[in-house]
């Protein structure tokens, strides 16, 4: 018999998404890669024969529901956040660890996202934009409502005080 894996260890300072999103990643994925492989399963079979193609977008579907609630809770483990006097930092994944760490006296605005399910979990969306580039926006999905306002706040007086600084 195998152990389980042990959990993701979090860095001091690193803060992990609340167990809740762990619900959103998992419907938001499962829905996504079960149209996706549906689609791909029924539209690749139709070209062979038009029964199969029903078949063949049935299990697509199914694939895609069981990859998306794997993927949802991986994506889940794998995403922390920091803010600290420097700025705001997210870092994602395992394989392919991407860190992107945002100065504070980068920071433009910010903004908040609540969409259906997120409302429904008591989620939200922190958006930072950033000075300097046309795409210039790091976002955070799966936050406690509390911590992204909370975090918005904070980011926010950072930003007022660098400003009285010039």
């Amino acid at each position: 018999m195998t152990e389980p894996l042990p959990a993701p260890a979090v860095a001091p300072g690193w803060q992990p998404l609340p167990p809740r999103a762990r619900s959103l990643f998992r419907v938001t994925d499962a829905l996504l890669l079960a149209v996706l492989l549906g689609f791909a399963g029924a539209l690749s079979a139709s070209v062979l024969d038009f029964d199969l193609a029903a078949a063949l977008g049935f299990a697509g579907i199914v694939a895609g529901l069981g990859l998306g609630l794997a993927t949802g809770g991986y994506r889940h483990r794998r995403t922390q956040w920091v803010l600290d006097e420097e700025g705001f930092a997210v870092a994602r994944g395992r394989w392919w660890r991407r860190e992107t760490r945002v100065p504070a006296t980068r920071v433009q605005h910010l903004d908040l996202k609540h969409g259906p399910l997120e409302r429904r979990w008591r989620l939200a969306t922190l958006v930072v934009h950033t000075a300097g580039s046309k795409f210039g926006a790091l976002s955070l999905s799966g936050l406690d409502a509390g911590d992204a306002e909370a975090l918005r706040d904070r980011l926010a007086r950072q930003l007022d005080i660098d400003d009285d600084a010039l």
